[in-house]
């Protein structure tokens, strides 16, 4: 078992008498393993697109907490300027939450995409989601998702000391109350509402991919593995979801 300072703890929170559910938690955590995974791996994303993972790793937590603990969910965006598609996934059940930037070879959409997928442990049927969004902050995001895909209000904030907020709305939400948020109410809502504890989680950066995992992608190429090698000893692979790298040779395929 990881010991437990190694993740970070996500509290879900009900706001009585607006009917809203909070989600909160302090990021630092996340982000230290973050950092220490591209330095691992040789991964560096210019300032604007790493912020843009950081904040997406954050929203995407913060809606798993507000969601079913069995699910999985994955989320990319597809955006035209950066040309980028940013992915992030995780679940409650496992307790972790990845991404990765892919810059190379990216279709430049006429607009910017989002794309959720979601699926639980039993295997169910994936639920699927497409949705145009505005500007380039994730964090504006989240209101653009849950009015199109939850149907229901919510907004996110970005406070002091990398702490982020997710504020949702429940039947009869005091939705006058919601829009008014600021960071400034956000943060002393504890003061100032009436709260209530509901459960917390607790989610680590952490992908689990293994060389060996990501080898039967390669299946396809033991026949001709002239053809994958082009006269190289090794090749370099990434994995899909984090983008860590992995040397493979001709005698693993």
């Amino acid at each position: 078992m990881d010991p437990a300072e190694e993740f970070t703890t996500i509290e879900s929170i009900f706001v009585r008498h607006r009917n809203a559910l909070m989600v909160r938690g302090q990021f630092t955590s996340i982000y230290t393993d973050y950092y220490l995974h591209l330095m691992e791996h040789g991964i560096r994303y210019p300032a604007e697109l790493d912020q843009m993972l950081k904040d997406s790793l954050a929203m995407l937590t913060l809606h798993l907490v507000a969601r079913p603990w069995a699910e999985t969910i994955a989320w990319t965006a597809n955006l035209r300027a950066p040309r980028i598609n940013l992915f992030v996934t995780g679940g409650s059940y496992d307790e972790s939450i990845t991404g990765r930037i892919f810059t190379e070879d990216v279709r430049e959409p006429d607009r910017n995409y989002f794309y959720s997928q979601s699926t639980t442990v039993d295997n169910a049927t994936p639920q699927t989601s497409t949705l145009e969004i505005k500007g380039k902050d994730p964090v504006a995001w989240i209101s653009q998702y849950y009015e199109q895909s939850e149907q229901r209000p919510a907004r996110a904030f970005r406070l002091d000391d990398e702490n982020f907020v997710l504020i949702a709305a429940q039947p009869d939400c005091d939705l006058a109350w919601l829009e008014a948020l600021d960071e400034k109410a956000v943060a002393e809502i504890q003061q100032t509402e009436e709260t209530s504890p509901l459960e917390t989680r607790r989610f680590r950066f952490h992908c689990g991919c293994s060389v060996e995992k990501i080898l039967p992608i390669l299946g396809g190429w033991k026949e001709r593995p002239d053809a994958l090698f082009e006269g190289a000893e090794a090749i370099t692979i990434q994995c899909p979801r984090c983008a860590a790298r992995y040397q493979v040779t001709r005698d693993m395929i």
